[in-house]
């Protein structure tokens, strides 16, 4: 098997910095459009985003729900790209 073949280790830390980056948004998404949240695919979304961005999603108390939902989770989500991103360069480097 070749080298180009497998996945480097840095694309394999972006892959997974985006799927949670993505998970969050996709949350997000789903809140703002009042998804309904017993729906099992949209209470899977919202465990796995929770647990992402628990470090996150209560940093910030304000008002409408829509925008703390916003803005706790997108802080997670960015955060999780930045660090995706920066160490994926890393790995690179090294």
């Amino acid at each position: 098997m070749s080298n180009r073949s497998r996945p480097s280790a840095a694309a394999v830390v972006v892959a997974i910095a985006d799927l949670a980056a993505f998970v969050i948004g996709l949350w997000i998404l789903l809140f703002i459009l009042d998804a309904n949240r017993t729906n099992d695919f949209v209470d899977f979304v919202h465990d796995l985003a929770g647990w992402l961005a628990g470090w996150s999603r209560d940093m910030f108390s304000v008002d409408p729900d829509w925008w703390r939902v916003m803005l706790n989770y997108g802080i997670a989500a960015v955060v999780y790209l930045m660090i995706g991103h920066v160490a994926a360069r890393a790995v690179r480097r090294w």
